[in-house]
């Protein structure tokens, strides 16, 4: 073979492996992007059914002593003071009140087909719950993170939604 002829050859495999090269960094590239948003959605999802869960810890603490709204408030401050000593920021009394109407404004259910959802407590004409609290079946607290499609920040902004229609309609 000439040297023109083996250079010709060898650019041409250049140019392949380039193009190849770049599909294989483009396909690399948008599993990176995929896992970071998973992640992220996940993380966010966790958090939030951490925080229905301290709600529901508070408000178990509250009702099984039989807590006084006085003292049920200076309970939450030395909460708040403790739990931010302890993990920083995002624990203040106002963040753990908002924790506990959390976990009473929303209950986890289990679907007919055994997946947890969380649904908005709805209100009677009463002012009841027409609902009623159901636990994660036992073995998947871990998993109730699955319950709660929406960030944290979304459930504080429902929180002050006062009509539980309207409430329901801007979740979903």
């Amino acid at each position: 073979m000439t040297k023109k002829r083996i250079k010709k050859n060898v650019e041409v495999i250049v140019s392949r492996s380039n193009q190849d090269y770049g599909r294989l960094v483009a396909n690399i590239s948008s599993l990176l992007e995929h896992a970071r948003r998973t992640t992220a959605r996940t993380i966010n999802s966790i958090l939030t059914a951490t925080y229905w869960e301290i709600g529901r810890r508070i408000v178990e603490f509250e009702q099984g002593g039989s807590i006084r709204a006085e003292y049920g408030e200076r309970v939450l401050i030395r909460l708040a003071d403790d739990l931010t000593l302890k993990y920083g920021r995002g624990f203040s009394s106002r963040n753990l009140r908002q924790m506990r109407a959390f976990f009473l404004g929303w209950e986890i259910w289990q679907t007919p087909s055994a997946k947890l959802e969380a649904r908005a407590k709805c209100r009677t004409l009463s002012g009841e719950s027409g609902l009623e609290i159901v636990q994660p079946p036992s073995g998947q607290s871990g998993v109730i993170h699955i319950a709660f499609p929406l960030s944290w920040s979304h459930y504080v902004r429902l929180l002050s939604v006062e009509n539980h229609q309207a409430r329901a309609f801007y979740e979903s």
